[in-house]
């Protein structure tokens, strides 16, 4: 397993993943237009282009195949996720060690995610406290996600 910062050719296949990871590992928390409005096929490339490259992205590989990323900006944990064929073989917790530690080295004392339903019991094992529960409207669907912050 190989974690290395991002580069512009990674985009196509993140954002496959970010597909893949959100109707793989969410579909018990979330419904099918709740997960199609949270992770359309219609993706904005440019969009996500621009989020790689103007924030901290990591990239976990093995071989030819990515198994997840991660994403800050500032000292806010962005995104975070693995391949469905990559659960639990400690991608995130490697992801999420990068990240936080990058933050650290930037100066920061605390760092906030907005966690999902399926992500939040992995923050809190990583000692992130929840501030607030919130709805978050997606194209006509609302989802429930959770604001958590630590201290580093």
């Amino acid at each position: 397993m190989n974690l290395r910062e991002y580069r512009s050719e990674d985009c196509p296949r993140l954002m496959e993943l970010f597909w893949d990871s959100v109707h793989g590992a969410a579909c018990r928390d979330y419904t099918p237009a709740q997960l199609d409005a949270w992770a359309s096929r219609e993706m904005d490339g440019e969009r996500w282009a621009r989020t790689f490259s103007h924030h901290r992205t990591f990239v976990v590989e093995e071989g030819n195949e990515i198994w997840g990323f991660a994403t800050l900006d500032g000292d806010y944990f962005d995104h975070l996720f693995v391949s469905s064929t990559a659960q639990r073989r400690g991608v995130a917790t490697a992801l999420a060690d990068r990240v936080e530690q990058t933050a650290k080295e930037q100066g920061f004392s605390r760092i906030s995610v907005h966690a999902s339903l399926t992500a939040r019991p992995f923050f809190e094992k990583r000692g992130y406290r929840m501030l607030k529960q919130q709805q978050v409207e997606r194209f006509g669907e609302r989802l429930t996600n959770f604001v958590m912050e630590k201290d580093l």
